[in-house]
């Protein structure tokens, strides 16, 4: 009874992920490919390798009604589902099935094998002609950090947080690169930017130590944590409904692996209709992303896959300070439908949408 109730839960979740994403066609970490009684599944033969991936760029795309892992690189992008079926090597089928079941090190071998191969010319795309999927569909966990940069404490008048602040969002929230968030504007008025880092998890980590943290990233991404002032204040100290309504987490558009990335020292920055609002470095974070894991990690287990969120630096509207200019609250101008985020982190790419 206990294994038919988990067996139609499993079978509920899957189905619900494609209602929220639209229709397209997604795999779950579940479902993997079984070889038939006595034969090896080709990808078996030729790698299935577990570990994370390195010295890659990844996206996700959506292409033949489904989604699609991509790898950027110097001559396109590459679709690794087709160059695995060509060079009859395993891959998983999107960046969630990669990081859930550990198995960067077959995209790797995958997109190695491929660049080197005669036929790699016409598995490539051209960026500017591929249609962005959401980077993550389905991370167990999306954490967030509040108050996390000096300056954006101090330009909201909040003391230093003696310990990271940590709230959260939900899949729902998830948008990808060039995407657009239709405001709820039923229910509230006051929206409002927030460039982050976003940490992507590639290991699972339980009580790990600061010094040890980094290693269990599989990679880094461009983030904003979007959201209505007015519903995160509403209810005094809970900032969920604030922050977790549709569309506000875009994410992207790349997913690049955690060696490229210097987490500590990155330029950051978000402009409003081509407006810089936020310019900064993550070495004014108050908690860097090493002290984060540890801490999260020590109350609640991360695991592969999971996103975190690591805070916003100065700028943002509900700041008040715009041209190094104090406004009054009742002069805030706050964001709308029809205007065009942009959000820059060096190293992870551009991050575009737009509000509806």
């Amino acid at each position: 009874m206990h294994s038919n109730r988990r067996s139609f839960l499993k079978r509920a979740g899957a189905i619900g992920a494609v209602a929220t994403l639209g229709g397209l066609k997604t795999v779950s970490a579940e479902t993997k490919p079984t070889k038939p009684a006595g034969q090896e599944m080709k990808g078996e033969m030729k790698g299935d390798k577990k570990g994370l991936a390195r010295g890659l760029t990844l996206l996700t795309m959506r292409r033949n009604g489904e989604y699609r892992l991509g790898a950027k690189t110097s001559k396109g992008i590459l679709d690794v589902k087709e160059a695995a079926g060509l060079l009859k090597l395993y891959s998983p089928a999107t960046l969630d099935d990669m990081l859930q079941r550990e198995e960067g090190a077959s995209v790797q071998a995958v997109v190695e094998a491929a660049m080197k191969s005669n036929d790699a010319q016409k598995l490539l795309l051209q960026e500017e002609k591929i249609d962005y999927g959401p980077l993550v569909t389905r991370p167990e966990k999306i954490v967030c950090v509040g108050l996390n940069y000096r300056k954006h404490a101090q330009e909201i008048k909040m003391p230093i947080p003696k310990q990271p602040v940590l709230f959260n969002k939900y899949n729902n929230s998830l948008l990808h690169h060039g995407g657009a968030i239709k405001l709820p504007s039923a229910v509230a008025t006051k929206f409002d930017y927030e460039i982050e880092l976003v940490i992507v998890m590639g290991k699972e980590a339980r009580d790990v130590s600061e010094k040890d943290a980094l290693s269990y990233v599989a990679g880094y991404a461009t983030g904003n944590d979007f959201s209505a002032r007015d519903l995160q204040f509403e209810t005094g100290g809970q900032w969920m409904q604030g922050k977790s309504s549709d569309g506000f987490a875009p994410l992207g558009p790349y997913f690049v692996t955690a060696e490229q990335v210097d987490p500590d020292n990155l330029n950051l920055e978000c402009r409003v209709n081509g407006e810089t609002r936020q310019s900064s470095n993550t070495n004014d974070l108050i908690y860097n992303c090493s002290q984060i894991i540890s801490y999260t990690s020590a109350r609640i287990s991360l695991r592969p896959g999971d996103i975190i969120f690591t805070g916003t630096p100065g700028g943002v509207i509900f700041g008040g300070v715009v041209g190094g200019l104090a406004v009054p609250k009742e002069k805030y101008v706050w964001l709308k439908a029809g205007d065009k985020i942009a959000c820059s982190l060096e190293k992870l790419g551009e991050l575009k949408f737009e509000l509806a």
